[in-house]
């Protein structure tokens, strides 16, 4: 062990960015309660408002993941020159707030408003939260934290079908024809599980904001004041039709790549709606292709460092596709088991928050905190250490799923889907570590936001979607959930990559295996 690598493993954590971290990990937790209660409402939703498998894929990924991913490019871009927990707060308030706005829709146009409100306000979250967590804590230790936060996530996710079950019950229990206003349970339960976010909000402004770089002996050049002046142009960078504007000003040559990309993606969105139906999916994810198209252009203009270092670095972009190939998987069967063991097993609300949501919550927690303590382990040998731990989900899920979702046994659906929720997150926390280790300080906050494309522009935005498509095709929700299985392919191609090209991205940032 070099002089450097032993000062970064005897760096202290300090006391407080433990306590911060514990907000952060809450703030999380709710956002994945407000996110994933739509799954123990799912069924509900179906019968109350006539939708089908389809159009609830949609509502749970699409809507929400397209509007998540485009506002986190600028929110990422933003939480690298302002204050973040400001920021964080401001999201938080947002996200909650549309949320108890879902309680109040009638009509699938509602709900469809108010998961792209939910998506806007959720995406300052993890740009924000990695950005401070590398900034609280050291190298040595940053993939345990990042995967401790991360834990949240499978927290929320499990407690939203607890929680969620328990109020549509009692609820339906106590008002059988309608509470006040008229109020199903599963409109209760959107505005009950919305309501704490609003006090945690203040609470994230009590945090103190940490000094950027300093943990990683990097001294400040003075923060790039981009500012809200830089925020409204990058989102004015990501909105069609002014995007054909902010191309045409980078030259001739820019406005014409900008103009056959929205024309491709726009008969490419005609043609498979025309086949496959379901224009509102098609049409939302040719819109958000097309509005990453234009922004990462735009960056390559603007900052031609942080674009070779994210969008150019084969390193960078294999673990943005790893993830996103894990998340193809883990984003489907998160949604859609509630829903399953519902139909197939004809199990009660209370029952399934018991039964999937409790084992989802502690599988979820001991995946995360897992993959974190093996990729801070396997960085000390390889440079690709981080990523390599994705490769456990990949691999594990396909015998999982097999089984799990052809079973007539509730037991052992029970302890599949547990174990296929641990495989799953096992990632999250390393990969996500993985792409924040091969960029500058400067620009974590983007680079947040540009990871965070593949597990909502290719895992949110289809995996559940393509099962409910394939449910109402086939008849069958369990061939659906199967399905996303193809994603083990491109997910292992995808580190392959890595795993060659890691090293010397990490090298030319100066850090090797063990700094990370």
């Amino acid at each position: 062990m070099s002089a450097a690598e032993g000062e970064q493993q005897s760096q202290k954590v300090p006391a407080y960015s433990w306590y911060a971290l514990g907000v952060l990990f809450f703030v999380y937790l709710l956002n994945f309660v407000d996110r994933q209660i739509l799954s123990i409402l799912a069924n509900d939703i179906r019968a109350d408002l006539g939708i089908d498998d389809a159009q609830l894929g949609f509502l749970y990924g699409t809507a929400f993941a397209i509007f998540y991913a485009l506002f986190g490019i600028p929110l990422g871009r933003f939480a690298d020159s302002v204050p973040r927990l400001r920021l964080l707060s401001a999201g938080l308030a947002l996200w909650s707030a549309m949320t108890m706005l879902s309680g109040f829709a009638r009509n699938m146009g509602t709900l469809v408003f108010a998961r792209i409100g939910v998506g806007v306000g959720e995406a300052s979250a993890n740009p924000c939260a990695y950005s401070l967590i590398s900034d609280w804590f050291p190298k040595h230790v940053r993939a345990t934290a990042i995967s401790i936060y991360s834990a949240g996530l499978f927290l929320g996710s499990g407690l939203s079908l607890i929680i969620g079950g328990a109020i549509v019950e009692s609820w339906n229990a106590a008002y059988p024809g309608g509470g006040p206003m008229g109020l199903a349970g599963w409109q209760a339960a959107f505005i009950i599980v919305g309501a704490p976010g609003l006090a945690l909000a203040i609470w994230v402004l009590t945090l103190r904001e940490p000094q950027r770089g300093v943990m990683d002996g990097f001294v400040p050049k003075g923060d790039r004041a981009h500012g809200w002046g830089s925020f409204l142009s990058q989102v004015v960078e990501i909105v069609p039709p002014l995007t054909f504007l902010a191309a045409l000003r980078r030259g001739l040559g820019a406005f014409v790549a900008n103009v056959s990309a929205a024309a491709l993606l726009a008969v490419l969105a005609f043609l498979t709606s025309k086949t496959f139906g379901n224009g509102e999916q098609f049409w939302f994810v040719a819109i958000g292709f097309y509005a990453v198209f234009s922004w990462a252009s735009t960056l390559k203009s603007q900052d031609a460092e942080c674009f070779a270092m994210t969008w150019k670095s084969r390193a960078f972009m294999g673990v943005v596709a790893l993830y996103g190939a894990v998340s193809y998987i883990g984003y489907t069967i998160t949604y859609w088991a509630a829903p399953y063991a519902e139909r197939t097993f004809l199990l009660s609300k209370t029952d399934l928050g018991l039964m999937v949501g409790a084992p989802n919550a502690v599988g979820g927690f001991l995946g995360v905190i897992a993959g974190g303590w093996l990729a801070d382990r396997l960085v000390r040998r390889f440079a690709s250490g981080r990523a390599m731990v994705a490769g456990v989900p990949l691999l594990a899920s396909i015998p999982l799923l097999l089984v799990g979702y052809t079973t007539s046994s509730v037991a052992t659906f029970v302890i599949c889907n547990f174990l296929a929720n641990m495989a799953t997150a096992s990632a999250l926390g390393a990969c996500a570590a993985a792409s924040q280790a091969i960029v500058l300080p400067r620009m974590r906050g983007t680079a947040a936001a540009i990871f965070l494309l593949g597990p909502t522009l290719i895992g949110l935005a289809f995996g559940p979607f393509v099962a409910g498509y394939i449910s109402e095709v086939a008849g069958s929700l369990g061939v659906g959930v199967v399905a996303s299985l193809v994603a083990v392919i491109p997910g292992l191609l995808a580190l392959g990559l890595v795993v060659r090209t890691y090293g010397d991205a990490a090298a030319r940032l100066g850090a090797g295996p063990g700094l990370h």
